[in-house]
């Protein structure tokens, strides 16, 4: 088997995991869902910052990523609001991840960075879009339809 056709389908097995886990953290932490914010176990009440608005960026951008849709700007939108959150909230509580509970937070950061640099990968909805692009000829480039005399 060759292994570089397997490169496309597993980076988007990657993109469709990290964005529905970023959209479950997302749904959990504006409406409660499966047991709340990890840190109070509620929803976070609506528009407190940073906390509801860094939940918003998690489901909006984890459902974009899930379905490869404005995959590149939606995974650097995440990767960046993931490295925020891990130096403004995470990093003041210790150097190391595994003492300021950071963890999810670097992992979430390096995993968008890498999907918005290597791009969806071959199932995804920005993939479909561009091929469906490529094969329908622009109305410039179409024959000129006969005229009658």
């Amino acid at each position: 088997m060759n292994v570089s056709r397997l490169g496309g389908p597993t980076l988007s097995l990657f993109r469709i995991v990290t964005g529905l886990l970023f959209t479950l953290h997302g749904l959990s932490s504006i409406f409660g869902l499966f047991g709340g914010n990890p840190m109070t176990g509620t929803a976070i009440p609506f528009g407190a910052w940073p906390g509801w608005w860094a939940a918003l960026i998690q489901l909006v951008c984890g459902v974009l990523v899930l379905a490869g849709l404005f995959t590149r700007p939606a995974a650097l939108l995440a990767s960046g609001s993931m490295a925020y959150a891990y130096f403004v909230v995470h990093q003041p509580e210790g150097l190391l991840p595994q003492h300021n509970g950071g963890e999810l937070a670097a992992l979430f950061c390096w995993s968008f960075l890498l999907v918005a640099t290597l791009g969806p990968g071959a199932w995804a909805l920005d993939t479909l879009l561009a091929r469906r692009r490529v094969d329908t000829p622009s109305a410039s480039v179409a024959e000129p339809s006969p005229v009658s005399v």
